[in-house]
């Protein structure tokens, strides 16, 4: 089975290494190779060329120039794991098996933008790992494999990003062979199921201490490495925070943003209902017992 392989970010790489152990015959790479959008992105040219796997760079997936490289590899399929932008026809149909996308989340719940960020800065306490047919919808296509994800209150963006990156590479190993010999079965969503997610912006990375302490500790987790991280200004100077921990402790009548410790590089700041402590930040000039932080 001939497959073209689409990808440009650390899953990518990933899910592309367990396919070369897996002995699959991936006949092309296509990647980019810089990307302001993904803040997991990589450079996937060592691991193809690496491997003997003819690269091809591209700036769009669906130019003229990347629709007959593609074709000129005659797939069987093409896998699509970590590409953000949407596949148009002539890359739908290049292959008599069609496209297979991959989102990490439990379709048809939570389809579009940044699902693992949102599901850890909503609280969620379970994703998925989706495999499926993609088509001109947006996470819209039949399902081939699927396994639910738990997260835990201490997992940040990190640690969940590698727990659904196992879950995958165990999928990709049960249904490789299942592509290869015609046993795979599809399964269509249940579109009544579905919601979106719109695209996170720098906006909503910013902790509004008015917020109660889980919400602050839900948006830090989520938005820290592999991702550009929360902030808060100090001083008119944005400042990064990757890491925070709940404190119960929080007189009512102490306004939100107020910080109330500084100790050992940690910041106690006051928000709604308690405090919280910020534990790896980017302080430059550390703030004062007293200060705001906004």
């Amino acid at each position: 089975m001939r497959i073209v392989y689409i990808g440009t970010v650390e899953f990518s790489r990933t899910a592309l290494r367990t396919l070369t152990l897996l002995n699959a015959n991936i006949v092309g790479v296509v990647a980019k190779t810089a990307s302001a959008f993904n803040a997991d992105f990589v450079d996937m040219s060592a691991t193809a060329l690496g491997g003997g796997i003819p690269y091809l760079a591209v700036s769009n997936i669906n130019s003229p120039v990347a629709v007959q490289w593609i074709r000129e590899r005659r797939p069987d399929v093409v896998f699509c794991f970590g590409f953000s932008q949407l596949l148009k026809k002539e890359i739908l149909t290049c292959a008599p098996m069609g496209v297979v996308g991959y989102h990490p989340a439990m379709l048809p719940r939570n389809r579009g933008r940044h699902p693992i960020v949102w599901a850890l800065a909503l609280g969620l306490t379970n994703t998925g790992s989706t495999f499926f047919f993609m088509d001109e919808g947006v996470d819209s296509g039949d399902i081939l494999s699927q396994e639910d994800v738990p997260i835990l209150y201490a997992d940040t963006a990190r640690t969940l990003y590698d727990k659904i990156a196992v879950t995958a590479q165990r999928q990709i190993a049960w249904f490789l062979p299942r592509l290869q010999n015609g046993t795979y079965k599809r399964e269509p969503q249940d579109e009544s199921k579905a919601n979106h997610l719109r695209k996170r912006v720098a906006e909503d990375g910013h902790i509004d201490f008015r917020m109660s302490s889980g919400a602050i500790y839900n948006l830090v987790r989520a938005l820290t490495s592999p991702y550009p991280g929360a902030h808060t200004c100090y001083r008119d100077a944005v400042v990064r925070v990757w890491a925070a921990e709940e404190r119960s402790w929080g007189d009512p009548s102490v306004e939100p943003g107020k910080v109330l410790e500084v100790v050992n590089n940690y910041v106690l700041v006051k928000c709604d209902g308690g405090s919280i402590l910020l534990t790896r930040h980017e302080f430059s000039d550390y703030p004062h017992v007293g200060d705001y932080l906004q």
